[in-house]
Protein backbone atom coordinates (compact mmCIF):
# COMPACT_ATOMS: atom_id res chain seq x y z
CA UNK A 1 0.00 0.00 0.00
CA UNK A 2 1.14 3.68 -0.54
CA UNK A 3 1.43 5.85 2.24
CA UNK A 4 2.81 5.79 5.55
CA UNK A 5 1.43 2.27 8.30
CA UNK A 6 -0.03 4.08 11.23
CA UNK A 7 -0.57 2.82 14.47
CA UNK A 8 -3.81 3.67 16.57
CA UNK A 9 -3.56 3.53 20.18
CA UNK A 10 -6.23 2.87 22.48
CA UNK A 11 -6.43 2.51 25.91
CA UNK A 12 -9.73 1.07 27.13
CA UNK A 13 -11.07 0.62 30.99
CA UNK A 14 -14.75 0.18 31.90
CA UNK A 15 -16.21 2.39 29.14
CA UNK A 16 -19.78 1.94 28.02
CA UNK A 17 -20.04 -0.77 25.17
CA UNK A 18 -21.87 2.09 22.50
CA UNK A 19 -19.05 4.60 22.79
CA UNK A 20 -15.93 2.01 22.64
CA UNK A 21 -17.70 0.46 19.59
CA UNK A 22 -18.51 4.38 18.24
CA UNK A 23 -14.79 4.72 18.66
CA UNK A 24 -13.53 1.94 16.82
CA UNK A 25 -16.11 1.91 14.32
CA UNK A 26 -14.69 5.66 13.39
CA UNK A 27 -11.12 4.00 12.49
CA UNK A 28 -13.02 1.07 10.54
CA UNK A 29 -14.84 4.14 8.24
CA UNK A 30 -11.21 5.89 7.45
CA UNK A 31 -11.02 6.55 3.66
CA UNK A 32 -7.24 5.70 4.45
CA UNK A 33 -7.03 1.92 4.52
CA UNK A 34 -3.41 1.63 5.79
CA UNK A 35 -3.80 1.34 9.45
CA UNK A 36 -3.24 -0.93 12.46
CA UNK A 37 -5.87 -0.54 15.75
CA UNK A 38 -4.19 -1.62 19.29
CA UNK A 39 -6.35 -1.60 22.12
CA UNK A 40 -4.77 -2.34 25.78
CA UNK A 41 -7.51 -2.90 28.30
CA UNK A 42 -6.46 -1.53 31.65
CA UNK A 43 -7.90 -4.28 33.55
CA UNK A 44 -11.81 -3.79 32.84
CA UNK A 45 -14.47 -5.29 35.45
CA UNK A 46 -17.18 -3.91 33.36
CA UNK A 47 -18.82 -7.09 31.38
CA UNK A 48 -19.89 -5.41 28.32
CA UNK A 49 -16.75 -3.76 27.78
CA UNK A 50 -14.80 -7.07 28.13
CA UNK A 51 -17.39 -8.93 26.18
CA UNK A 52 -16.98 -6.30 23.14
CA UNK A 53 -13.34 -6.50 23.01
CA UNK A 54 -13.60 -10.52 23.33
CA UNK A 55 -15.83 -10.46 20.14
CA UNK A 56 -14.00 -8.05 18.08
CA UNK A 57 -13.13 -10.08 14.47
CA UNK A 58 -10.81 -8.14 12.30
CA UNK A 59 -7.29 -9.04 11.48
CA UNK A 60 -6.31 -4.97 11.76
CA UNK A 61 -7.54 -4.58 15.42
CA UNK A 62 -4.47 -6.18 18.13
CA UNK A 63 -5.50 -6.56 21.36
CA UNK A 64 -4.03 -7.05 24.94
CA UNK A 65 -5.66 -7.83 27.94
CA UNK A 66 -3.80 -6.36 31.41
CA UNK A 67 -4.75 -8.15 34.57
CA UNK A 68 -5.09 -5.16 37.01
CA UNK A 69 -5.71 -1.22 36.68
CA UNK A 70 -2.77 0.14 35.87
CA UNK A 71 -3.62 3.49 34.39
CA UNK A 72 -3.76 5.11 31.02
CA UNK A 73 -0.20 5.59 30.77
CA UNK A 74 0.12 1.94 31.47
CA UNK A 75 -2.72 1.07 29.23
CA UNK A 76 -1.28 3.04 26.56
CA UNK A 77 2.24 2.11 26.59
CA UNK A 78 0.95 -2.09 26.61
CA UNK A 79 -0.96 -0.88 23.29
CA UNK A 80 1.89 0.63 21.89
CA UNK A 81 4.30 -2.46 21.85
CA UNK A 82 2.00 -3.84 19.86
CA UNK A 83 1.90 -1.36 16.97
CA UNK A 84 4.02 -1.85 13.87
CA UNK A 85 3.58 1.56 12.35
CA UNK A 86 5.61 4.01 11.15
CA UNK A 87 3.29 6.59 13.02
CA UNK A 88 1.50 6.12 15.89
CA UNK A 89 -1.85 8.48 16.77
CA UNK A 90 -3.92 7.95 20.24
CA UNK A 91 -7.74 7.55 20.75
CA UNK A 92 -9.23 8.10 23.62
CA UNK A 93 -12.15 5.15 24.30
CA UNK A 94 -14.97 7.05 24.09
CA UNK A 95 -14.07 9.48 21.35
CA UNK A 96 -14.11 9.21 17.10
CA UNK A 97 -12.07 9.80 14.39
CA UNK A 98 -13.71 11.56 11.49
CA UNK A 99 -14.01 10.04 7.99
CA UNK A 100 -10.86 11.68 6.39
CA UNK A 101 -8.47 12.03 9.41
CA UNK A 102 -6.05 9.40 8.56
CA UNK A 103 -6.20 10.64 4.97
CA UNK A 104 -5.38 14.04 6.03
CA UNK A 105 -2.02 12.76 7.87
CA UNK A 106 -0.95 10.72 5.49
CA UNK A 107 -0.63 13.44 3.51
CA UNK A 108 0.51 15.82 5.76
CA UNK A 109 3.38 13.74 6.28
CA UNK A 110 4.14 12.88 2.36
CA UNK A 111 4.48 16.47 1.60
CA UNK A 112 6.30 17.98 5.10
CA UNK A 113 8.12 14.67 6.07
CA UNK A 114 6.72 15.36 9.37
CA UNK A 115 7.60 13.72 12.63
CA UNK A 116 4.42 14.88 14.66
CA UNK A 117 0.86 15.67 12.81
CA UNK A 118 -2.02 17.31 14.81
CA UNK A 119 -5.15 18.84 14.07
CA UNK A 120 -8.35 20.97 15.12
CA UNK A 121 -10.96 18.74 16.99
CA UNK A 122 -14.83 19.30 17.75
CA UNK A 123 -16.40 18.65 20.66
CA UNK A 124 -19.73 16.46 20.60
CA UNK A 125 -22.34 15.68 23.14
CA UNK A 126 -22.98 12.28 24.18
CA UNK A 127 -25.77 11.87 21.73
CA UNK A 128 -23.34 12.85 18.99
CA UNK A 129 -24.27 16.41 18.56
CA UNK A 130 -21.66 19.07 17.84
CA UNK A 131 -21.66 22.02 19.83
CA UNK A 132 -18.26 23.62 20.11
CA UNK A 133 -15.16 23.82 17.78
CA UNK A 134 -11.38 24.55 19.20
CA UNK A 135 -9.67 25.93 15.81
CA UNK A 136 -5.81 25.93 16.87
CA UNK A 137 -2.88 27.72 15.79
CA UNK A 138 0.02 26.12 14.20
CA UNK A 139 3.08 25.64 16.68
CA UNK A 140 3.73 27.77 19.60
CA UNK A 141 6.42 26.49 22.43
CA UNK A 142 5.13 28.87 24.45
CA UNK A 143 1.00 28.23 24.35
CA UNK A 144 2.16 24.82 24.69
CA UNK A 145 3.78 25.63 28.10
CA UNK A 146 1.03 27.14 29.10
CA UNK A 147 -1.86 24.79 28.22
CA UNK A 148 -2.22 21.85 25.96
CA UNK A 149 -3.59 23.26 23.04
CA UNK A 150 -2.65 20.43 20.76
CA UNK A 151 -4.23 17.39 22.40
CA UNK A 152 -5.92 15.76 19.32
CA UNK A 153 -5.72 14.53 17.51
CA UNK A 154 -1.98 14.20 17.64
CA UNK A 155 -0.31 11.56 15.50
CA UNK A 156 3.79 10.90 16.39
CA UNK A 157 6.71 8.87 14.25
CA UNK A 158 6.75 5.76 16.46
CA UNK A 159 11.08 5.92 16.44
CA UNK A 160 11.66 9.04 18.27
CA UNK A 161 8.32 7.87 20.71
CA UNK A 162 10.81 4.69 20.93
CA UNK A 163 13.35 6.91 21.86
CA UNK A 164 11.83 8.81 25.05
CA UNK A 165 10.51 5.41 25.97
CA UNK A 166 6.50 6.58 25.74
CA UNK A 167 4.02 7.85 28.13
CA UNK A 168 5.34 7.88 31.45
CA UNK A 169 3.41 6.96 34.74
CA UNK A 170 2.85 9.59 37.61
CA UNK A 171 1.27 11.69 34.79
CA UNK A 172 -2.54 10.33 34.53
CA UNK A 173 -4.61 13.22 33.29
CA UNK A 174 -1.94 15.03 31.56
CA UNK A 175 -0.05 12.10 30.29
CA UNK A 176 -0.26 13.69 27.41
CA UNK A 177 1.45 16.87 27.78
CA UNK A 178 4.02 15.65 29.15
CA UNK A 179 4.89 13.28 25.91
CA UNK A 180 4.58 15.88 23.76
CA UNK A 181 6.33 18.33 25.44
CA UNK A 182 9.11 15.43 25.83
CA UNK A 183 8.42 14.47 22.13
CA UNK A 184 8.98 17.69 20.67
CA UNK A 185 12.76 18.37 23.03
CA UNK A 186 13.55 15.63 19.97
CA UNK A 187 12.17 17.25 16.63
CA UNK A 188 10.70 20.14 15.20
CA UNK A 189 9.29 19.24 12.15
CA UNK A 190 5.89 19.61 13.48
CA UNK A 191 2.79 20.21 10.90
CA UNK A 192 -0.67 21.39 12.42
CA UNK A 193 -3.60 20.71 9.54
CA UNK A 194 -6.11 23.14 9.89
CA UNK A 195 -8.94 21.06 9.82
CA UNK A 196 -11.55 19.00 12.06
CA UNK A 197 -10.00 15.28 12.28
CA UNK A 198 -11.00 14.18 16.03
CA UNK A 199 -14.38 14.57 17.89
CA UNK A 200 -14.42 14.87 21.46
CA UNK A 201 -17.17 13.36 23.53
CA UNK A 202 -18.21 14.88 26.99
CA UNK A 203 -19.56 12.84 29.04
CA UNK A 204 -19.23 12.65 32.66
CA UNK A 205 -15.91 11.49 33.69
CA UNK A 206 -14.27 11.43 30.37
CA UNK A 207 -11.04 12.66 29.42
CA UNK A 208 -13.03 16.13 27.91
CA UNK A 209 -13.69 17.13 31.47
CA UNK A 210 -10.76 15.75 33.54
CA UNK A 211 -9.58 19.24 34.93
CA UNK A 212 -13.36 20.46 36.43
CA UNK A 213 -13.24 17.57 38.30
CA UNK A 214 -9.83 15.93 38.79
CA UNK A 215 -7.26 18.53 40.09
CA UNK A 216 -4.95 15.75 40.43
CA UNK A 217 -4.72 16.07 36.54
CA UNK A 218 -4.04 19.54 36.83
CA UNK A 219 -0.77 19.32 39.39
CA UNK A 220 0.09 16.70 37.18
CA UNK A 221 0.20 19.08 33.73
CA UNK A 222 1.80 21.41 36.34
CA UNK A 223 4.92 19.02 36.96
CA UNK A 224 5.22 18.17 33.54
CA UNK A 225 5.77 21.78 32.10
CA UNK A 226 8.31 22.12 35.79
CA UNK A 227 10.11 18.83 34.35
CA UNK A 228 10.17 20.58 31.06
CA UNK A 229 12.13 23.55 32.27
CA UNK A 230 14.90 21.34 34.19
CA UNK A 231 15.17 19.04 31.52
CA UNK A 232 15.84 22.23 28.95
CA UNK A 233 18.29 24.22 31.73
CA UNK A 234 15.38 26.76 31.97
CA UNK A 235 15.38 28.78 35.32
CA UNK A 236 12.24 29.19 36.84
CA UNK A 237 8.87 27.88 38.61
CA UNK A 238 5.77 26.68 37.33
CA UNK A 239 2.44 27.80 39.17
CA UNK A 240 -1.06 27.03 38.28
CA UNK A 241 -3.07 29.42 36.44
CA UNK A 242 -6.06 31.09 36.73
CA UNK A 243 -8.50 28.29 35.42
CA UNK A 244 -8.06 24.44 35.10
CA UNK A 245 -5.40 22.85 32.44
CA UNK A 246 -3.62 26.83 32.17
CA UNK A 247 -0.31 26.75 34.01
CA UNK A 248 2.02 30.21 34.31
CA UNK A 249 5.75 29.76 33.16
CA UNK A 250 7.62 32.28 35.65
CA UNK A 251 11.27 32.94 34.07
CA UNK A 252 14.03 33.95 36.51
CA UNK A 253 15.60 37.35 35.42
CA UNK A 254 19.53 37.31 34.57
CA UNK A 255 21.88 39.73 35.27
CA UNK A 256 19.63 42.15 36.10
CA UNK A 257 19.52 44.38 32.99
CA UNK A 258 18.98 47.96 32.56
CA UNK A 259 15.96 49.01 31.19
CA UNK A 260 15.55 52.03 28.42
CA UNK A 261 11.71 53.24 28.58
CA UNK A 262 10.97 55.34 25.29
CA UNK A 263 7.47 57.53 25.70
CA UNK A 264 6.72 60.01 22.96
CA UNK A 265 4.06 63.01 23.97
CA UNK A 266 3.19 65.84 22.60
CA UNK A 267 1.92 68.15 25.50
CA UNK A 268 -1.10 66.76 27.33
CA UNK A 269 0.49 66.81 30.43
CA UNK A 270 -2.11 65.53 32.85
CA UNK A 271 -1.68 62.59 31.04
CA UNK A 272 2.31 62.16 30.62
CA UNK A 273 2.15 62.71 34.69
CA UNK A 274 0.11 59.98 35.45
CA UNK A 275 1.87 57.67 33.28
CA UNK A 276 5.81 58.63 34.68
CA UNK A 277 3.72 58.45 38.49
CA UNK A 278 2.36 55.42 37.90
CA UNK A 279 6.35 53.95 36.24
CA UNK A 280 8.12 55.72 39.62
CA UNK A 281 5.61 54.61 42.00
CA UNK A 282 4.49 51.03 41.28
CA UNK A 283 7.82 49.63 39.35
CA UNK A 284 9.88 47.02 41.69
CA UNK A 285 12.32 46.65 38.89
CA UNK A 286 15.07 49.54 39.84
CA UNK A 287 17.40 48.94 36.82
CA UNK A 288 15.60 50.98 34.16
CA UNK A 289 15.99 54.73 32.53
CA UNK A 290 13.36 56.78 30.97
CA UNK A 291 13.39 58.53 27.76
CA UNK A 292 10.79 61.19 27.36
CA UNK A 293 10.61 62.42 23.56
CA UNK A 294 8.86 65.66 23.19
CA UNK A 295 7.34 66.48 20.25
CA UNK A 296 6.68 70.20 19.57
CA UNK A 297 5.39 70.39 22.56
CA UNK A 298 4.20 73.77 23.72
CA UNK A 299 2.04 74.33 27.18
CA UNK A 300 3.37 75.70 29.81
CA UNK A 301 2.79 72.76 31.98
CA UNK A 302 4.43 70.28 29.96
CA UNK A 303 7.46 72.73 29.38
CA UNK A 304 7.02 72.76 33.85
CA UNK A 305 6.83 69.18 33.64
CA UNK A 306 9.89 68.58 31.57
CA UNK A 307 11.74 70.95 33.78
CA UNK A 308 10.47 69.38 36.98
CA UNK A 309 10.84 65.56 36.90
CA UNK A 310 14.55 65.25 35.78
CA UNK A 311 15.27 66.75 39.69
CA UNK A 312 12.43 64.25 40.94
CA UNK A 313 14.28 61.11 40.00
CA UNK A 314 17.73 60.81 38.10
CA UNK A 315 16.76 58.04 36.30
CA UNK A 316 14.27 60.34 34.31
CA UNK A 317 15.61 62.23 31.08
CA UNK A 318 13.84 64.56 27.93
CA UNK A 319 15.30 64.62 24.38
CA UNK A 320 13.28 66.42 21.72
CA UNK A 321 12.13 65.57 18.31
CA UNK A 322 11.26 69.25 16.49
CA UNK A 323 9.97 68.03 13.09
CA UNK A 324 6.13 67.05 12.26
CA UNK A 325 4.48 63.68 13.83
CA UNK A 326 6.46 60.20 13.10
CA UNK A 327 6.35 57.64 15.35
CA UNK A 328 8.70 55.94 14.10
CA UNK A 329 11.76 58.44 13.82
CA UNK A 330 10.65 59.72 17.20
CA UNK A 331 11.13 55.92 18.84
CA UNK A 332 14.78 55.44 16.61
CA UNK A 333 16.09 58.47 18.25
CA UNK A 334 15.62 57.88 21.63
CA UNK A 335 16.38 54.42 20.73
CA UNK A 336 19.90 55.20 19.70
CA UNK A 337 20.63 57.76 22.99
CA UNK A 338 19.25 54.81 24.88
CA UNK A 339 21.62 53.55 27.75
CA UNK A 340 19.75 49.55 28.44
CA UNK A 341 19.86 46.26 26.99
CA UNK A 342 16.44 46.40 26.48
CA UNK A 343 14.46 48.88 25.14
CA UNK A 344 10.60 49.40 25.77
CA UNK A 345 8.30 51.54 23.23
CA UNK A 346 5.63 52.32 25.94
CA UNK A 347 3.07 55.20 24.61
CA UNK A 348 2.19 58.09 26.82
CA UNK A 349 -1.51 57.31 27.37
CA UNK A 350 -0.51 54.14 29.09
CA UNK A 351 -0.66 53.54 32.81
CA UNK A 352 1.08 50.79 34.87
CA UNK A 353 -1.26 48.59 37.21
CA UNK A 354 1.19 45.74 38.66
CA UNK A 355 5.08 46.15 40.45
CA UNK A 356 5.95 43.50 38.38
CA UNK A 357 5.32 44.61 35.28
CA UNK A 358 8.99 44.85 33.84
CA UNK A 359 9.99 41.94 35.22
CA UNK A 360 7.13 40.32 33.25
CA UNK A 361 8.25 41.58 30.18
CA UNK A 362 11.81 41.09 30.71
CA UNK A 363 11.60 37.27 31.47
CA UNK A 364 11.00 36.88 27.97
CA UNK A 365 12.49 39.82 26.10
CA UNK A 366 16.08 38.49 27.60
CA UNK A 367 14.90 34.79 25.50
CA UNK A 368 17.81 34.79 22.66
CA UNK A 369 14.84 33.42 20.64
CA UNK A 370 12.56 35.56 21.45
CA UNK A 371 11.76 39.06 19.30
CA UNK A 372 9.13 41.25 20.35
CA UNK A 373 7.70 40.89 23.80
CA UNK A 374 3.10 42.75 24.43
CA UNK A 375 1.28 43.59 26.95
CA UNK A 376 -2.66 42.75 27.72
CA UNK A 377 -3.59 45.96 27.54
CA UNK A 378 -7.14 47.65 28.68
CA UNK A 379 -9.37 50.35 27.89
CA UNK A 380 -10.72 52.48 31.17
CA UNK A 381 -13.40 50.74 31.20
CA UNK A 382 -11.83 47.45 31.85
CA UNK A 383 -12.27 45.87 28.73
CA UNK A 384 -9.31 44.27 26.45
CA UNK A 385 -7.63 46.68 24.03
CA UNK A 386 -4.49 44.11 23.56
CA UNK A 387 -4.01 40.73 23.77
CA UNK A 388 -1.38 40.37 20.83
CA UNK A 389 -1.70 41.33 17.15
CA UNK A 390 -3.71 38.94 14.29
CA UNK A 391 -2.37 39.88 10.54
CA UNK A 392 -5.49 39.88 7.93
CA UNK A 393 -8.23 41.24 10.36
CA UNK A 394 -9.51 43.81 8.58
CA UNK A 395 -7.52 43.83 5.30
CA UNK A 396 -4.36 44.77 7.39
CA UNK A 397 -3.89 43.55 11.09
CA UNK A 398 -6.04 43.94 14.28
CA UNK A 399 -6.61 43.31 18.25
CA UNK A 400 -7.25 39.90 19.94
CA UNK A 401 -10.27 39.39 21.78
CA UNK A 402 -10.85 43.65 21.40
CA UNK A 403 -13.07 44.67 23.98
CA UNK A 404 -13.50 41.45 25.42
CA UNK A 405 -14.32 41.53 29.36
CA UNK A 406 -10.96 41.91 31.72
CA UNK A 407 -11.94 38.70 33.26
CA UNK A 408 -13.09 37.13 30.22
CA UNK A 409 -10.78 33.96 29.39
CA UNK A 410 -11.03 34.35 26.00
CA UNK A 411 -11.24 31.30 23.19
CA UNK A 412 -9.80 28.41 24.71
CA UNK A 413 -8.43 30.44 27.34
CA UNK A 414 -6.08 32.59 25.15
CA UNK A 415 -6.45 35.59 27.28
CA UNK A 416 -4.72 33.95 29.90
CA UNK A 417 -2.13 31.89 28.47
CA UNK A 418 1.68 33.37 27.06
CA UNK A 419 1.76 32.95 23.83
CA UNK A 420 3.37 33.52 20.66
CA UNK A 421 1.98 36.04 18.47
CA UNK A 422 2.68 37.51 14.46
CA UNK A 423 3.04 40.52 16.39
CA UNK A 424 2.58 42.80 19.51
CA UNK A 425 0.92 46.55 19.85
CA UNK A 426 4.17 49.33 20.03
CA UNK A 427 2.19 50.77 22.41
CA UNK A 428 4.00 49.02 24.77
CA UNK A 429 6.70 47.08 23.24
CA UNK A 430 9.96 45.49 24.57
CA UNK A 431 13.04 44.40 22.95
CA UNK A 432 16.43 43.88 23.01
CA UNK A 433 18.25 46.57 21.82
CA UNK A 434 20.87 45.20 20.07
CA UNK A 435 18.19 43.20 17.81
CA UNK A 436 16.44 46.81 17.22
CA UNK A 437 19.45 48.20 16.27
CA UNK A 438 20.36 44.62 13.73
CA UNK A 439 16.56 45.53 12.11
CA UNK A 440 17.51 49.30 11.67
CA UNK A 441 14.53 49.85 13.93
CA UNK A 442 10.79 50.77 12.83
CA UNK A 443 10.28 51.83 9.18
CA UNK A 444 10.12 55.76 9.54
CA UNK A 445 10.51 55.99 5.60
CA UNK A 446 7.46 54.15 4.69
CA UNK A 447 5.46 53.55 7.92
CA UNK A 448 5.87 56.93 10.11
CA UNK A 449 2.72 56.64 11.50
CA UNK A 450 0.84 53.51 11.94
CA UNK A 451 1.47 50.04 11.35
CA UNK A 452 5.46 49.95 12.21
CA UNK A 453 5.26 48.00 15.47
CA UNK A 454 3.37 45.51 13.17
CA UNK A 455 5.77 45.29 10.27
CA UNK A 456 8.90 45.68 13.54
CA UNK A 457 7.32 42.26 14.45
CA UNK A 458 7.21 40.51 11.17
CA UNK A 459 10.17 41.18 10.32
CA UNK A 460 11.51 39.58 13.27
CA UNK A 461 9.73 36.53 12.51
CA UNK A 462 11.71 36.80 9.14
CA UNK A 463 14.76 36.57 11.05
CA UNK A 464 13.51 33.57 13.33
CA UNK A 465 12.52 34.84 16.29
CA UNK A 466 9.36 34.60 18.82
CA UNK A 467 7.08 37.40 19.41
CA UNK A 468 5.57 36.87 22.87
CA UNK A 469 2.40 37.68 24.28
CA UNK A 470 1.93 37.69 27.91
CA UNK A 471 -0.87 38.38 29.84
CA UNK A 472 0.53 38.79 33.22
CA UNK A 473 1.74 42.63 32.47
CA UNK A 474 -1.14 44.50 32.38
CA UNK A 475 -1.93 48.25 32.02
CA UNK A 476 -4.22 50.64 31.37
CA UNK A 477 -4.32 52.29 27.71
CA UNK A 478 -6.25 55.84 26.87
CA UNK A 479 -5.92 55.04 23.00
CA UNK A 480 -4.71 57.62 20.54
CA UNK A 481 -5.07 59.77 23.21
CA UNK A 482 -2.23 61.96 21.93
CA UNK A 483 -1.87 62.08 17.97
CA UNK A 484 -5.94 61.45 17.99
CA UNK A 485 -7.96 58.88 15.56
CA UNK A 486 -7.92 58.65 12.10
CA UNK A 487 -10.63 60.86 11.47
CA UNK A 488 -9.73 63.49 8.15
CA UNK A 489 -9.30 62.64 4.85
CA UNK A 490 -5.46 63.12 5.00
CA UNK A 491 -5.08 60.74 7.37
CA UNK A 492 -7.05 58.27 6.15
CA UNK A 493 -5.33 58.43 2.95
CA UNK A 494 -2.04 58.64 4.52
CA UNK A 495 -3.51 55.38 6.46
CA UNK A 496 -4.27 53.49 3.69
CA UNK A 497 -1.09 54.29 1.90
CA UNK A 498 0.75 52.42 5.00
CA UNK A 499 -1.73 49.53 4.50
CA UNK A 500 -0.91 49.13 0.87
CA UNK A 501 2.72 49.02 1.63
CA UNK A 502 2.14 46.61 5.21
CA UNK A 503 0.80 44.40 2.35
CA UNK A 504 3.22 44.29 -0.48
CA UNK A 505 5.80 44.10 2.19
CA UNK A 506 4.90 41.03 3.92
CA UNK A 507 2.56 39.53 0.70
CA UNK A 508 3.85 35.92 1.41
CA UNK A 509 2.29 36.15 5.08
CA UNK A 510 -1.10 37.73 4.24
CA UNK A 511 -1.70 35.41 1.18
CA UNK A 512 -0.77 32.67 3.75
CA UNK A 513 -2.28 33.71 6.71
CA UNK A 514 -1.41 34.40 10.42
CA UNK A 515 0.13 30.97 11.35
CA UNK A 516 -1.22 31.59 14.93
CA UNK A 517 -4.97 32.45 13.47
CA UNK A 518 -7.10 29.99 12.43
CA UNK A 519 -8.22 30.36 8.66
CA UNK A 520 -11.62 29.33 9.83
CA UNK A 521 -11.75 31.87 12.04
CA UNK A 522 -13.46 35.65 10.86
CA UNK A 523 -10.97 38.66 9.52
CA UNK A 524 -13.72 41.02 9.57
CA UNK A 525 -13.66 41.31 13.56
CA UNK A 526 -11.22 41.23 16.25
CA UNK A 527 -13.71 38.87 18.54
CA UNK A 528 -12.40 35.35 17.33
CA UNK A 529 -15.71 34.60 15.84
CA UNK A 530 -17.64 34.91 19.65
CA UNK A 531 -21.41 36.28 18.74
CA UNK A 532 -24.85 35.13 20.01
CA UNK A 533 -24.72 31.63 18.30
CA UNK A 534 -21.39 30.75 20.90
CA UNK A 535 -23.81 31.43 24.57
CA UNK A 536 -25.29 28.25 24.26
CA UNK A 537 -21.99 26.42 23.96
CA UNK A 538 -20.62 28.72 26.45
CA UNK A 539 -22.90 28.19 29.03
CA UNK A 540 -22.00 24.24 28.18
CA UNK A 541 -18.75 24.61 28.65
CA UNK A 542 -19.02 27.16 31.88
CA UNK A 543 -21.26 24.06 33.69
CA UNK A 544 -18.49 21.53 32.35
CA UNK A 545 -15.16 23.35 33.13
CA UNK A 546 -15.64 25.40 36.08
CA UNK A 547 -18.43 24.13 37.98
CA UNK A 548 -16.08 23.19 40.33
CA UNK A 549 -14.97 26.28 41.31
CA UNK A 550 -18.10 28.15 40.65
CA UNK A 551 -21.39 28.00 41.95
CA UNK A 552 -25.06 27.87 39.77
CA UNK A 553 -25.38 31.63 40.50
CA UNK A 554 -21.45 32.17 39.32
CA UNK A 555 -22.43 30.68 36.53
CA UNK A 556 -25.93 32.89 35.88
CA UNK A 557 -24.04 35.56 36.55
CA UNK A 558 -21.05 35.41 34.15
CA UNK A 559 -23.32 34.06 31.39
CA UNK A 560 -25.39 37.32 32.14
CA UNK A 561 -21.99 39.14 31.54
CA UNK A 562 -21.45 37.91 28.49
CA UNK A 563 -24.95 38.10 26.90
CA UNK A 564 -23.89 42.25 27.89
CA UNK A 565 -21.24 41.81 26.22
CA UNK A 566 -22.57 40.61 22.95
CA UNK A 567 -24.72 43.25 22.63
CA UNK A 568 -22.55 45.79 23.35
CA UNK A 569 -20.24 44.51 20.57
CA UNK A 570 -22.97 43.82 17.91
Amino acid sequence: MNGPFISLIIPVHNVEYRWLEAAIDSVRRQTYPNWQLCIADDGSSRQETLNYLRNLRDERIQIVFLNTNRGIATASNAALHLAQGEFVGFLDHDDELTPHALQEVAQAIAEYAADLIYSDEEYIKPNGRRYSAHFKPDYSPDLLLSINYICHLAVYRRSLLQKIRGLREGYDGAQDHDLLLRFLEQTDRIVHIPKILYRWRRIPGSTADQFAHKHYAWEAGRKAVAEALQRRSIAGEVTLGKYPGIYRVRREIHNHPKISIIIPFRDLPAVLERCLDSILNRTAYPHFEIIGVSNQSREPATLKLIADYPRRDTRLRFIYYDQSFNFAAINNLAARQAKGDHLLLLNNDTEVIHPDWLQVLLEHSQRAEVGAVGAKLYYPNNTIQHAGVIIGIGGSAGHSHKCFDRNDPGYFNRLEAIQNVSAVTGACLMVKKNLYQALDGLDERNLPVALNDVDFCLRLREQGYLNVFTPYCELYHHESRSRGLENTPDKQARFQQEICYLRQRHAALFTRGDPYYSPHLPLDRETFGLRFRQLRPMAFALRNEWQAHHSLLGIMAELSRELLRLIHRV
